[in-house]
């Protein structure tokens, strides 16, 4: 709740740039791209969940973090005001769009989920999990052929995501 009330003084700062985490990134997603297992892939995966929700500055972490306590405990106002929020103050900062995306998609509000997605992806275009939100956001608006695209790119950067189970489905075959 702290971030949200926070809101005054959030927009009399300035987020600054995102620390610069290629090296980093380039070295887990080579490690997940080509891990011999799914359990390797999903440590990997754990590291660059741990780069990726690494926040500019400690406000804008107190808000992403506010926005996924609140996801997590169901209060999806409350999630989107801290996400609307961090996304105010840190507007190129790619997984303040991404966690916003996946509350409206876990509220099925599919296509605004894809419009932040789509600025995630812009943000961050090896952003495999943003990517795989996309095709099941696409999915869920009967959008097969383009979710079937954008899946397949995902599973280019990492080909262990369990959502490489809608593969089937998306190739018209039943599951």
């Amino acid at each position: 709740m702290m971030a949200i009330c926070l809101g005054t003084a959030v927009n009399a700062e300035t987020c600054p740039p995102a620390p610069d985490l290629e090296p980093d990134k380039s070295r887990v997603l080579e490690a997940v791209r080509t891990a011999p297992s799914e359990l390797r892939a999903r440590e990997m995966a754990n590291e660059m969940w741990e780069l990726w929700t690494r926040a500019p500055d400690v406000t804008a972490q107190e808000l992403l973090n506010e926005g996924i306590d609140r996801r997590e405990a169901f209060d999806f106002a409350g999630a989107l005001a801290a996400l609307n929020a961090l996304v105010d103050y840190c507007p190129n900062y790619a997984e303040g769009y991404n966690q916003r995306a996946f509350v409206n998609f876990i509220r099925q509000d599919y296509a605004l989920a894809i419009v932040d997605l789509d600025r995630a992806l812009d943000l961050s275009p090896d952003h495999f999990a943003a990517m795989s939100g996309k095709a099941l956001s696409l999915l869920g608006l009967g959008r097969l052929d383009e979710a079937h695209v954008v899946l397949r790119e995902a599973l280019t950067l990492n080909p262990w995501l369990p959502e490489r189970g809608f593969l089937p489905e998306l190739q018209g075959e039943p599951i």
